[in-house]
């Protein structure tokens, strides 16, 4: 601790950002004081902006400032790609010839985690493809353990529905996150799906 109660405050606040260690949070606070007090009330009102102003799509669970997202107001497809998580979408926006609308699901089945299929956005995917003419849904889970179960356990809901079930081909390493995936990979894993 640096004995200065400001500059403790600040960077215990930095680390409860994920990620964010104590050395990495020491460095983001002896930034910000660095900053002139125009750039610390520019970073300050942008945080809270964000915080206000940012929300849930009410069709597809992204991020947006508005009531329905950018994709979900512009794009219409008979095809749904299933994500973990709002940047998720960003990662596969990347890619070149995407032709369908998201579902962000805001986690996966994790009993360790406490998390089951009833605490992510399962429900509200299941009456979107009731109530929409889907032809097809991409399951877009990381290829990890909890992101595979939660592909299969949507797979079986699917399947009386009669609507096609993909999962993203190999090519994404098995435990790593679609964020960090490059366009060419993502672009491959997309082209390569197979039916589950």
């Amino acid at each position: 601790m640096s004995n200065i109660e400001s500059m403790d405050k600040l960077i215990n606040s930095f680390t409860m950002l994920q990620g964010v260690g104590k050395k990495t949070a020491e460095r983001y606070a002896y930034n910000v004081i660095d900053m002139t007090d125009e750039q610390v009330e520019f970073f300050a009102k942008s945080l809270q902006e964000a915080k206000a102003n940012i929300h849930y799509c009410s069709v597809c669970g992204n991020f947006t400032e508005k009531d329905v997202c950018e994709v979900c107001s512009s794009r219409k497809s008979d095809t749904i790609c299933v994500v973990k998580e709002p940047k998720d979408v960003i990662a596969l926006e990347k890619v070149r010839k995407q032709n369908f609308v998201y579902h962000v699901l805001h986690g996966t089945i994790s009993p360790l985690e406490g998390k089951g299929p009833d605490d992510i956005r399962i429900k509200e995917l299941m009456a979107r493809l009731n109530d929409g003419n889907f032809k097809e849904v991409i399951l877009c889970t990381n290829p990890d353990v909890e992101g595979e179960v939660t592909a299969n356990y949507i797979a079986k809901l699917i399947k009386p529905f009669g609507i096609k079930v993909t999962r993203l081909a190999t090519g994404i390493q098995m435990g790593s996150d679609l964020q960090y995936a490059d366009e060419v990979t993502l672009t491959k894993a997309i082209e390569d799906r197979k039916t589950i």
